[in-house]
């Protein structure tokens, strides 16, 4: 083999960029950077108007940055869109796309598996693996938030923030939707598979996140984004998934005061699934899950009237 041919473990490095997204993320992007310059990938990070010298951070490592026009509202959805024309425009190889959030930590051997895995099913379109919290026992919103990161393992309706996507299902997928505020990766993966491609979940360590969420408003704040995300999915959706329509309608039921008296019966429910403590903040996030469903019907509302 001459010096010119690439040896077969370089190809997926060639042929894979990375897009990493961030706004204020402090020495946690610098984390993240790290991690995936070890990689060895084309990478561009994407900034979303931060002020505490992120921009700056990732010049330091030599990346390329598009900073997002503030023109128009920040999204990750728009973010992760900006870094993929990027690359496209600059990269005309790639065939590999691995988006991951500036919060987090690639692990060291997560891109060999990842890549193993696509090469294995050349219809998947997607793979993404365990995202753990860093710091679980920091608080019981860390802890909450690892526990969510725990999806089941196989066959998936869709990846989370972090994932390694074929460029060609990405493109089938018609990229992020810009103007979602959450929920942009299931809004996607739904195109996704409905191009025909598959996502999988496998059961291996990928990322390590770090919420640092130890304020109960951070908690409610993420879950009334939550119930946003959920009624504007059933919103684009609904009409080929019945399972949103009973997600939203039992949510809100659990969340009106008529309910309230039948809680304790949801609380063991969950308990015997998860544990008390997860079983307390499932049924309390009913409520700030509903603030967020209403917020989505009280804009859409306005949007109609305005047209």
């Amino acid at each position: 083999m001459s010096r010119d041919d690439p040896a077969p473990h370089s190809q997926p490095i060639r042929r894979t960029g990375f897009v990493v997204i961030g706004r204020n993320e402090g020495e946690r992007l610098r984390t993240c950077l790290e991690s995936v310059c070890a990689v060895g990938a084309r990478t561009v990070y994407v900034d979303s108007g931060s002020r505490d010298g992120s921009v700056a951070c990732a010049y330091g490592f030599g990346l390329p940055v598009v900073e997002l026009d503030p023109a128009s509202p920040f999204t990750a959805a728009r973010a992760r869109n900006a870094g993929v024309d990027w690359l496209t425009s600059h990269a005309p190889g790639i065939d590999f796309i691995h988006f991951i959030d500036g919060d987090c930590e690639l692990l060291p051997d997560w891109f060999a598996v990842a890549h193993e895995t696509l090469a294995a099913d050349p219809m998947l379109g997607a793979v993404c693996g365990r995202r753990r919290e860093r710091h679980p026992d920091a608080s019981p919103y860390n802890w909450l938030c690892d526990d969510e990161w725990d999806t089941p393992v196989g066959l998936a309706e869709t990846t989370g923030g972090d994932a390694l996507f074929r460029l060609a299902a990405f493109k089938d997928g018609q990229g992020f939707s810009p103007e979602l505020i959450a929920g942009e990766e299931p809004d996607l993966c739904h195109r996704v598979r409905a191009a025909g491609w598959r996502i999988r979940r496998i059961g291996h360590d990928m990322t390590i996140h770090d919420a640092a969420m130890k304020r109960f408003a951070q908690w409610w704040q993420r879950n009334r984004r939550s119930g946003y995300a959920t009624a504007e999915a059933l919103a684009r959706r609904g009409r080929r998934n019945p399972r949103m329509w009973r997600e939203v309608v039992s949510n809100v039921f659990w969340a009106l005061p008529l309910a309230w008296p039948f809680w304790p019966i949801l609380w063991l429910r969950v308990r015997h699934q998860g544990g008390a403590m997860k079983a307390s903040f499932i049924t309390l996030g009913k409520l700030p899950h509903f603030q967020g469903q209403i917020d989505f019907w009280r804009s859409r509302r306005k949007l109609i009237e305005y047209k």
